[in-house]
């Protein structure tokens, strides 16, 4: 392959500070660096790439909903963002529309499949030619369908014009791709030809170079034309199947045929006059809907900020350990598993935890008794939303992990996701909050016709391991509510990273008045660097609705993201 390098912006990242003086508020903007920070009175969108926000603006632009942008924005970081996101994955919607006053939720997450191996552990010496074990069914292309085939305005083909675009004709590569490249090298030389489009003369893609991906172009043509049977029921699935199961892997054709996305109901609680909407099990919003409550009930939303003290981070970090323990707790698929996060996200329930706020601190953390809220009745506004029910609870054992006191540095693997997420809100208040993987860095490791093949079926765990069920995420798309407009859409990449993260930013803006880019900045005059291992992190994308109507877009500077006004 000729490396020829091309004339791009690189735009650099920001190492984060937990040092920050208190901003003054929304009105104050601070000075962001080019692209982290945008407004405007119409479409907002803020993803982890340039490119890829820019298709979403521009099919807004072209006369396309919230949805619309953010199928498109998914699709195009489907080509522009491959060592975090892809066809190959999968993710979780939370979504608003104004007109209909309707809150839906979409999971379309990596699945076990039907063959029995899904509920045995996964054998301990499985090595590089066993990787494949690791990929669950990818959700990625039927989530983007299905979402787009209820509430899309502009046909598909149109939708998904700019990401065959950026695969046919290709883009810049980042300093950020080049590094995550480098950084996952041993994984991407397992497969010829994707090494050869990543890493040509055995050596990564360097920034300014230009990648080129005729493959996934010609596969999302196909999907493009003849829908999700392109994927799943098609050549490409025979080959997708026959691969991973020469890695080492469980997925079979029936398996791919099989997948379907679920609507779900989302959470709902009520905190500080907003409605909050956040995403069910399997996904992790109920954690950051119970941070939000631990927050306010600690009166930590009541100062002016908590980076700057002490005493407060101190609070803020317990409320993490606590609403994290929770969640170890209560996970899995709601369809094979009871899992009462409705439970978890009542205030009753936060104030029962709340008292630990103060307690002295301990090497672990004993999840609480979210059953004991399960049944309690919605909260204010959220009853007209019909928010998530949890299924009929069967035994403690069965909606357990089998262990109460959960050890803080256990309630996480080690090996982090690193992962994608989006926020989109349209000219007339719809708005979607959308996070996407393939888990670790190029998912799996198992590459066919230019997709990497995730790698979420390791989430699973002895308490949730089975067939034909959702993986576990941390994943949290989550979205603000203010007499039935939206105020904040918001989410974050980063493995366990991301509830904390996402609760945090929304006390930041929400509370205490910070600006978005500030909120997810919290730092000032720092030597702006790009290294890999800042972005296991959790990197945070929002857009953000003031009173008078004005959209403010923010996107992490750890990142390669931007924010574009329509």
């Amino acid at each position: 392959m000729h490396r020829s390098l091309a004339i791009g912006v690189v735009t650099p990242l920001l190492l984060l500070s937990a040092c920050s003086a208190p901003s003054s508020g929304v009105s104050g903007a601070v000075a962001p660096m080019a692209g982290k920070r945008a407004e405007g009175r119409t479409g907002m969108v803020s993803a982890s790439q340039q490119d890829a926000a820019q298709a979403g603006a521009s099919i807004l632009r072209q006369g396309g909903n919230a949805v619309d942008a953010a199928v498109a924005t998914a699709f195009a970081l489907s080509v522009v963002d491959p060592s975090q996101t892809g066809l190959g994955g999968g993710g979780a919607a939370t979504v608003w529309m104004v007109k209909e006053q309707r809150a839906d939720h979409l999971s379309f997450y990596g699945r076990s499949g039907e063959r029995p191996e899904w509920a045995q552990p996964e054998p301990a010496a499985a090595g590089e030619d066993q990787a494949g074990r690791g990929a669950a069914v990818p959700g990625m292309v039927s989530g983007l369908l299905t979402l787009h085939a209820k509430y899309g305005a502009l046909p598909l083909p149109q939708v998904m014009a700019p990401a065959t675009r950026l695969a046919r004709e290709g883009f810049i590569v980042s300093p950020l791709l080049s590094r995550t490249i480098a950084s996952a090298a041993a994984r991407v030389k397992l497969e010829p030809r994707a090494a050869a489009l990543f890493m040509p003369d055995g050596q990564p893609l360097r920034p300014g170079e230009r990648l080129v991906q005729p493959e996934l172009a010609a596969l999302l043509d196909l999907i493009a034309m003849a829908g999700a049977d392109a994927f799943y029921r098609s050549a490409f699935a025979e080959r997708l199947a026959y691969h991973v199961q020469s890695r080492g892997g469980l997925i079979t054709l029936a398996d791919m045929d099989a997948y379907r996305s679920t609507w779900m109901r989302p959470l709902c609680t009520t905190w500080r006059g907003y409605t909050v909407l956040g995403a069910p099990p399997p996904m992790g919003g109920a954690v950051v809907l119970e941070m939000l409550h631990l927050a306010e009930q600690s009166g930590l939303t009541r100062n002016a900020s908590y980076t700057d003290q002490p005493a407060t981070a101190a609070s803020f970090a317990q409320l993490i350990r606590l609403a994290q323990a929770d969640g170890q707790r209560w996970r899995g698929d709601p369809a094979v598993r009871p899992v009462p996060s409705n439970g978890m996200v009542h205030g009753s329930f936060a104030a029962s935890r709340a008292g630990l706020l103060t307690a002295p601190l301990t090497d672990t953390v004993r999840a609480g008794d979210a059953w004991s809220a399960a049944t309690a009745p919605a909260e204010g506004a959220c009853a007209a939303i019909d928010p998530y029910r949890a299924p009929p609870r069967a035994d403690a054992g069965a909606a357990s992990s089998g262990d109460d006191a959960v050890a803080s540095a256990n309630a996480s693997r080690a090996d982090s996701s690193f992962t994608s997420h989006l926020s989109v809100v349209d000219a007339s208040g719809n708005a979607v909050a959308m996070t996407t993987t393939v888990g670790v860095l190029f998912g799996s490791g198992v590459w066919t016709d230019g997709v990497w093949l995730n790698s979420v079926g390791r989430n699973f765990d002895a308490a949730t391991r089975g067939t034909n069920r959702y993986s576990n995420s941390t994943m949290s798309p989550t979205m603000l509510l203010e007499n039935g407009r939206v105020r904040l859409v918001v989410g974050a990449a980063g493995s366990q990273y991301i509830q904390p993260a996402t609760a945090q930013v929304t006390v930041r803006m929400l509370a205490f008045g910070e600006d978005p880019a500030m909120a997810l900045a919290v730092a000032r005059g720092f030597r702006p660097v790009s290294r890999v291992a800042d972005i296991q992190f959790g990197g945070v994308h929002a857009v953000l609705v003031t009173p008078d109507g004005r959209r403010i877009g923010a996107a992490d500077p750890r990142r390669d993201g931007f924010a574009v006004a329509q």
